[in-house]
């Protein structure tokens, strides 16, 4: 299912065999589909044997990590069988300290759709109980309140995913239709009872990638549609400040092929092309950069994106707990898959190739706002033509608001995996930072779209400067888009309420700037 196209809640995700996508993910994380746990003899056999091979060697009084040991550099320290039960239920609580703002309801249940995916593989030596509760959580939208901050990214993301082993044996906060209740009343209403969690469980809940993972799909998705409108956004920018479409042409792309650079270049070229034979001569012999070389920019972002899905996509459906448990030998194998450098290193990548394209936006702005770079549109575009015009300020307050909101995300791109720190009693004395770079990318997205809105809201009182019928038509198409949504500027007036709406509107894919691909 692509990322644009309107799922319906009917829509299931089968959870277990097939590997989900990121697509997969935002569509669970939306609520708009519901899953589904494979229940083939191949996924609930790998189910079922991890546990068997598990409870085996813990009868017989063998020593496994997070089970019959403390955790961490306590994995020294011996725990008899007889208080074994408690391990789980100590790990959950100890980890009760997470920081900061809470995520959205959204980034809960993705957090849950890529816990879910890694459990189902069959190698955390989970019941089929517990992934079945997961799916229970997810179709009812029983979610976690779970606090941002407190993670170093490995051992994966043991304080936040804490908040969800939380909820699943009913204690801390929940979200539930709209409210926010103790877990254990939000269980209630979802007509569901809390699990006491095996030994290993909580372990297997807790210790692995899968916040970082979630957040990094949700930031993939937006820096999808971002990519498409800010190619939207420079090709009304061409138009209304007569540029030359030339630089668009195709053959300057093949000759050096970055796939994402030619696509933006396409995007561009279509939307100017349709009204090209109209006699009007360029201004310029050659626009300045943030027009001629945007392809150059938005490229890199759209070239960078399908290696990033490839990363994403194998840590949303790797086992990355520890220890894992071989399904087929009964092996139980300690390792590091809970390390998250691959998303560290997608979404330190990520967050930078965005920023860049606020700063190509915020220059873009600066042209149109500037009457000897504009090409005759009036200074600030300011659209009032009587005596009064004098008092009024048109975008002056947007490009100043659009430049603090572009020098944030710049300063965000410092990338987070480089800041490894040596914690737990120098245990984990490598970690990724993993969930911090995702963090750091939704913000830095956030910054960007802001950027985006009010760049679109400038190309479009551009156009009606212009005067629609001398644009091209799909600049027409953009405008009459937008105007359904903001009004023109044509007195002083705020303007906050006109960027969160078409923030608002063009992350909900109702502005139609284009549908994004992939090189």
């Amino acid at each position: 299912m692509k990322a644009d196209a309107r799922a319906t809640p009917e829509t299931a995700v089968s959870i277990g065999e097939r590997p989900l996508t990121i697509e997969d993910v935002v569509a669970l994380a939306r609520g708009s589909a519901h899953p589904v746990l494979d229940t083939s003899p191949a996924v609930i056999g790998r189910i079922r044997a991890s546990v068997a091979a598990l409870d085996r060697r813990f009868e017989r009084g063998e020593t496994i990590y997070g089970v019959t040991t403390g955790f961490g550099e306590s994995c020294q320290t011996g725990v008899p069988g007889e208080h074994a039960l408690e391990l789980p239920r100590n790990l959950v609580r100890f980890h009760g300290c997470g920081t900061g703002r809470t995520l959205d309801d959204g980034a809960a249940a993705a957090v849950i759709a890529v816990r879910l995916s890694t459990l189902a593989r069959g190698h955390s030596g989970v019941r089929q109980e517990l992934v079945e509760f997961l799916c229970a959580l997810l179709a009812k939208r029983v979610l976690p309140v779970i606090p941002e901050e407190g993670s170093v990214g490995a051992s994966g993301d043991l304080t936040p995913l804490s908040y969800l082993a939380a909820l699943v044996i009913g204690e801390r906060q929940a979200r539930y239709n709209g409210e926010t209740l103790p877990a254990a009343e939000a269980l209630a209403r979802a007509r569901l009872s809390p699990l006491q969690l095996r030994p290993k469980e909580s372990l297997a809940l807790m210790n692995g990638t899968s916040v970082m993972t979630a957040l990094a799909c949700l930031a993939f998705e937006r820096a999808r549609l971002l990519a498409r409108a800010a190619s939207t956004i420079t090709a009304i920018a061409s138009d209304v400040m007569h540029g030359d479409p030339g630089h668009f042409d195709r053959r300057i792309f093949d000759a050096k092929p970055h796939p994402g650079q030619a696509l933006c270049a396409r995007w561009i070229r279509e939307h100017l092309e349709p009204d090209a034979p109209n006699g009007r001569r360029p201004a310029r012999v050659q626009d300045r950069y943030s027009i001629r070389c945007a392809p150059h920019v938005i490229g890199v972002l759209l070239d960078a994106l399908p290696s990033y899905r490839r990363m994403i996509e194998i840590e949303v459906n790797g086992a990355n707990d520890n220890p894992l448990i071989d399904p087929e030998t009964g092996d139980v194998l300690h390792g590091g898959n809970f390390y998250g450098g691959h998303i560290a290193f997608a979404m330190d990548g990520l967050k930078t190739a965005v920023a860049n394209v606020a700063d190509l936006l915020d220059r873009q702005l600066a042209l149109l706002c500037n009457e000897t770079t504009s090409q005759g549109l009036p200074s600030n575009l300011v659209a009032r033509t009587t005596a009064d015009r004098v008092a009024h300020h048109g975008f002056k307050a947007m490009q100043i608001s659009a430049s603090a909101l572009t020098a944030e995300a710049l300063k965000l791109t410092m990338p987070a995996s480089v800041f490894s720190r040596s914690t737990e009693c120098h245990n984990q004395d490598k970690v990724s930072m993993g969930t911090i770079a995702s963090r750091d990318a939704l913000r830095v997205l956030e910054l960007t779209e802001r950027v985006t809105a009010i760049a679109l809201l400038a190309v479009c009182q551009a156009a009606d400067l212009r005067t629609p019928e001398t644009c091209r038509p799909r600049t027409r198409e953009v405008l009459a888009e937008v105007r359904r949504t903001v009004p023109m500027n044509t007195a002083d007036r705020r303007q906050d309420v006109d960027i969160e709406a078409v923030v608002r509107h063009m992350l909900g894919c109702e502005l139609q700037l284009g549908s994004p691909e992939e090189p």
